[in-house]
């Protein structure tokens, strides 16, 4: 898989720049040229909403593959199945408590400008129907095989990836000789359509550039003053996820040293941070766990397999977007609503882990799947980059911690493909 280069935040920064200042210098460059330039920069705000929908185009098969490969490649005992299960249920639901908590004390999207009246009207009038098992198990299971797709209904595309890997799954076990050619077919087809998503996250300056000038040209720079607010509070639930409920496992469960452990995460810190990718930073996860004397069953089991379910720096993250979002078209979710939206965002998270602009990309599934606009997402692209480095540190934390409290709780044997003996 191609990863974007390092250079990517820089691209990302000097393009807020650039649309900061032309957004600045559009009214003093219309009276001096006699050009309407703010006009023309207002009109580029479509390209950032184009950039979403392409984003949002490619992440339903994404998803569809991952959980195929996933299911057809994994093989694990169900006793380390259920404790695995259990450590990501708990930082998974401390991730979505601490993001909801935080974005409905400070609300950082109330008040937000929107980009025009008529689309803030039109969401605040728009009612969120309420949580329902029997609605939503008619959602998960589709009319036909396309329906899914194409109306990016992230549930039933779950239901068929799961139905459809289960199945092939059995065909592997049934027949040896064709489990190979099998799952390099799928981890072929997904590797080709991950680099053809590593495309389009290259195309992102060019987002932010459009979106940022026309903000600022219409808004002026009262936007990124709640958007500060929204990062920093950001960052700091993932602190808090990072400080308060990790140590506990690692110290009441693995039993092992908090400065140990902090030592040894250094270097996969600072590569997930600067890859913005858990998913590269895997072979340092790996060597860091070896160092703390962590099995390697426990830690393959917690960071090869679970890399695609440890995703508590985007559901913290997905958490709080959502909530930014809502507030800031004025609609009120109630906490039922605001569960499902949290039970959608840990759908939506299988599988893109590992991809830069992750938290972006499975984003646009959530907020499709609870109605909500998109118009305000291309606006969050301007500052994502600061969010998704402490998203990628904290779901490669959260392997290390899962890793270790695994292995705290006696290990895990995990076996090879479903078409090798176990």
């Amino acid at each position: 898989m191609n990863e974007p280069k390092r250079s990517l935040p820089a691209y990302i920064i000097l393009a807020m720049l650039l649309g900061l200042l032309a957004g600045s210098v559009a009214e003093p460059a219309q009276r001096a040229l006699g050009v309407d330039v703010r006009a023309w920069l207002i009109s580029l705000g479509p390209i950032g909403k184009v950039y979403i929908e392409l984003i949002k185009m490619m992440a339903i098969p994404l998803v569809f593959m991952s959980i195929i490969d996933a299911v057809i490649s994994t093989s694990i005992s169900w006793r380390a199945a259920g404790r695995w299960a259990v450590i990501i249920a708990c930082n998974t639901v401390c991730a979505l408590a601490l993001g909801l908590t935080i974005s409905n004390l400070f609300q950082p999207g109330r008040g937000f400008p929107m980009s025009s009246a008529q689309d803030s009207g039109a969401a605040a009038a728009m009612v969120v129907q309420p949580p329902s098992v029997v609605k939503a198990l008619e959602g998960v299971v589709p009319s036909s095989i396309v329906e899914p797709f194409a109306e990016n209904n992230v549930l039933s595309v779950v239901f068929l990836s799961l139905l459809v890997g289960a199945a092939l799954r059995r065909h592997l076990q049934l027949h040896a000789k064709g489990a190979h050619d099998a799952q390099r077919l799928t981890q072929g087809v997904l590797s080709v359509w991950t680099i053809a998503l590593m495309w389009l996250v290259h195309v992102v300056p060019l987002a932010v550039f459009c979106v940022t000038a026309r903000t600022v040209a219409e808004h002026g720079l009262a936007p990124f003053a709640q958007l500060a607010q929204y990062v920093a509070l950001g960052v700091a639930g993932m602190l808090l996820q990072i400080c308060l409920v990790y140590p506990l496992w690692i110290r009441l469960v693995a039993r092992l040293s908090l400065r140990r452990f902090w030592e040894a995460a250094k270097k996969p810190i600072v590569c997930a941070f600067g890859t913005n990718s858990s998913l590269a930073t895997v072979p340092l996860t790996l060597n860091a766990l070896d160092s703390l004397g962590v099995s390697k069953s426990a830690s393959r089991l917690g960071t090869c397999i679970g890399t695609n379910f440890n995703n508590d720096g985007i559901l913290l993250y997905e958490a709080m977007a959502v909530l930014f979002v809502a507030q800031a078209y004025g609609v009120e979710l109630s906490l039922g609503q605001q569960v499902m939206a949290a039970v959608m965002s840990l759908v939506a998270a299988v599988g893109v882990a590992g991809v830069p602009e992750a938290g972006v990309v499975s984003l646009s599934l959530v907020l499709t799947a609870v109605g909500l606009p998109l118009d305000i997402l291309p606006l969050l692209l301007t500052v994502d980059w600061i969010v998704a480095r402490m998203r990628s540190v904290t779901n490669v934390l959260s392997d290390m911690t899962v890793s270790a409290a695994i292995d705290g709780l006696g290990g895990a044997s995990t076996a090879g493909s479903p078409g090798k003996t176990d």
